[in-house]
């Protein structure tokens, strides 16, 4: 019996376009390498251009489509000079996650070659399983041989963001941003995390800032009740400064770290930067009953259209997507997809200019829907 998937695509802006291409075109190649899953597209125009277009970022049509639709593959939204009138850059990516209540913000960061990574003695290999290895080195040297593979969970609705659409008056001499941590809000993000870390290597880390802030010290607490519902995980706590610190020092002992919004959007940048840059950091926004999947880079309007821009990002959120449409072929498909990806990179001729290289962004799609 034959299931098909229906698959609302929003290219968005800039490069958004461009990456969202190839992404579409690695899953109608790995389409006839599956068992029965058939996968069909359904194009909506979002973003800056839109709005340019017909005043709408985010149009009727294309919210009801994300909502009815199995999943949704986006590219990028917004340009820096396309702004409302407050002076905020649009961002109908957002408006997602918040009306689709997306509130488990995936991003995954795993280091698929060593020659892409900054950091020295950081390889691909399997990752260490002595408890010695979970230590931060002490000779001040890298640690030698060892694997970058970890999700950060970012709470994606509500946090520093949730003060956005609040109205400023600067003419009074000061401008405040509410940090909203609601208990069903950590809840649920926390138990996602918890999960997540269940399927992975059983440790999960808090990311917060409880030493200096009364909602963090709540985030925290809701945390650490939601830890007893899963004794079989490892869970710790660290203050976001030092995480920053810890991921460039020892990334290879995080498993699953979990978040507030505005932290997690910094962090994720900075672990993209460990294994590639953005054009290697797929994300996810997962809701109870929506899922929206995108590279977790920006529209970067001054490359777009020149065909230098790098897809793995969204290819990689493509597996995402199939991943977590949970059949049993769109899990075999996600794991064809991120070995393409891997064997592509194999060869150091086969990079994009971020990363070094000579290769257009339909050349890198080529090779991996070669490599399926």
């Amino acid at each position: 019996m034959s299931t098909t998937f229906n698959i609302a695509v929003l290219p968005g802006d800039g490069i958004g376009v461009d990456v969202t291409a190839e992404a579409v075109k690695v899953l109608q190649g790995l389409e006839p390498k599956l068992d029965g899953v058939k996968f069909a597209f359904h194009a909506y125009s979002v973003g800056a251009g839109e709005y340019l277009k017909h005043g709408d970022p985010l149009p009727v049509e294309a919210f009801d489509a994300c909502r009815q639709a199995d999943a949704v593959l986006l590219g990028a939204m917004g340009l820096p000079d396309v702004r409302w009138p407050d002076g905020r850059e649009m961002a109908p990516q957002v408006d997602l996650r918040e009306r689709l209540q997306l509130y488990c913000g995936l991003r995954p960061i795993r280091l698929y070659h060593e020659r892409d990574t900054p950091l020295k003695g950081y390889g691909t290999g399997s990752f260490p399983a002595a408890e010695s290895d979970r230590n931060p080195p002490t000779t001040g040297r890298l640690a030698s041989g060892h694997s970058i593979d970890f999700v950060i969970v970012r709470e994606s609705t509500e946090g520093l963001f949730s003060a956005r659409l609040s109205k400023a008056s600067p003419e009074k001499g000061e401008v405040c941003d509410v940090m909203r941590i609601t208990r069903a809000g950590s809840e649920r993000v926390c138990r996602a995390a918890f999960r997540l870390a269940q399927k992975r290597r059983r440790e999960i880390t808090l990311v917060d800032k409880a030493n200096v802030l009364p909602s963090m010290v709540f985030f925290r607490s809701v945390f650490d009740a939601v830890a007893r519902e899963f004794p079989d995980v490892k869970a710790s706590h660290v203050y976001v400064d030092a995480a920053a610190l810890y991921l460039v020092q020892r990334p290879h002992t995080f498993d699953v770290l979990v978040t507030e919004n505005m932290f997690g959007d910094i962090l994720s940048d900075l672990a993209a930067g460990l294994v590639g840059g953005m054009g290697m950091a797929p994300s996810g926004d997962i809701g109870d009953d929506c899922a929206v999947f995108q590279p977790s880079h920006g529209t970067a309007p001054d490359i777009a259209g020149k065909g230098i821009a790098n897809p793995i990002a969204a290819i990689l959120s493509a597996a995402l997507m199939l991943e977590w449409l949970g059949h049993a072929e769109t899990l075999r498909g996600a794991e064809r997809i991120r070995g393409a990806v891997e064997t592509v990179l194999i060869d150091p001729a086969n990079r994009t200019p971020d990363l070094g290289g000579k290769l257009t962004t339909t050349q890198m799609g080529e090779r991996i829907v070669r490599s399926l």
